[in-house]
């Protein structure tokens, strides 16, 4: 099992913060630094100074890191168009040396869409509109030649389908959300990797499962993707520690000892094994005290080793 860091800086955080806690964990060891795609702070908070756009980020962080893989989890696609994301994601990929990853849903918090005039259909076409974006982007990406899409809510004609990213074929497309039949069958089409977001063990089996289906549906080998999944991290050596943290973030120890991995070393390590029979392969750890660098360095050397 492969441990990734995940963070929601629009509840309360700049670049500076951000590229030192991607530093650390990539000093760490860490697989992966991703961070979310919010442009408005969630729940009773000081979002001061105010949100950052997370491709201009990931683009700082691609020259301010050298190993580890940056992404979001997840981008909305209603915040941009198919076309300039294709552009913004292989600019960043090449940027990187070919560690980008995106991480893609179908937007779901109106008051951000609202609070900076973006707008916000019904779920159906939102999902419609992430289908077509996947075809979209995909297509511009390994288009060899010039690329034309025409769906209903996106048309590309003639397009000289540049830049092309890093990676080969593409960057990995992680398919988030919990949708019980549309984001199985999106995941199943066009993702490397279906992300479930939060939950526990016993949601993402099943979640899992509907993927695996999806993916036979379609005569895809399900073992073509990865499954992961986000959960609230809150480790610490002793019972103080962990509680200290706890109370830092906002939340009881108990609630995060049953949404999350939390409590001593021996405890998280108990936790993931259950994430891994569920057959996750990938825990993006939810790091929500973007200066907590102590805890993130603890995990890595005493619950990595173990796992």
């Amino acid at each position: 099992m492969k441990l990734r860091i995940s963070t929601e800086p629009q509840q309360g955080s700049d670049y500076s913060a951000l590229l030192r806690l991607a530093q650390c964990a990539e000093n760490a060891g860490y697989d992966g630094f991703f961070r979310s795609d919010h442009y408005l702070h969630l729940g009773d908070v000081d979002p001061g100074p105010g949100p950052t756009d997370a491709w201009i980020t990931l683009a700082g962080l691609a020259r301010e890191t050298s190993r580890i893989r940056l992404g979001t989890l997840v981008t909305s696609a209603t915040f941009r168009l198919p076309g300039p994301l294709a552009v913004g994601v292989a600019n960043v990929d090449q940027m990187s040396g070919g560690r980008v990853e995106l991480g893609i849903g179908s937007g779901w918090y109106e008051d951000e869409h609202t609070a900076y005039g973006i707008p916000f259909p019904a779920l159906g076409e939102r999902f419609d509109r992430l289908e077509e974006q996947l075809s979209a982007i995909t297509g511009l990406w390994t288009a060899r030649g010039r690329f034309s899409f025409a769906g209903k809510h996106y048309s590309i004609t003639d397009s000289p389908a540049l830049p092309k990213p890093a990676q080969s074929p593409h960057p990995p497309v992680i398919v988030g959300g919990k949708g019980k039949k549309r984001t199985p069958e999106l995941a199943a089409r066009f993702a490397s990797e279906y992300n479930l977001p939060m939950g526990t063990p016993e949601e993402a089996a099943e979640q899992y499962r509907r993927v695996a289906d999806a993916c036979e549906a379609i005569g895809r080998d399900p073992g073509e993707l990865h499954y992961s999944a986000v959960v609230p991290a809150c480790v610490g050596p002793d019972e103080d520690a962990v509680r200290r943290r706890a109370e830092a973030i906002g939340f009881p120890p108990d609630v995060l000892r049953q949404i999350g991995v939390a409590g001593t070393p021996s405890e998280a390590v108990e936790t993931l094994g259950r994430w891994e029979e569920s057959g996750a392969q990938r825990i993006y750890l939810q790091i929500l005290d973007l200066t907590d660098f102590d805890q993130v360095e603890h995990i890595a050397s005493e619950v990595a080793p173990q796992l």
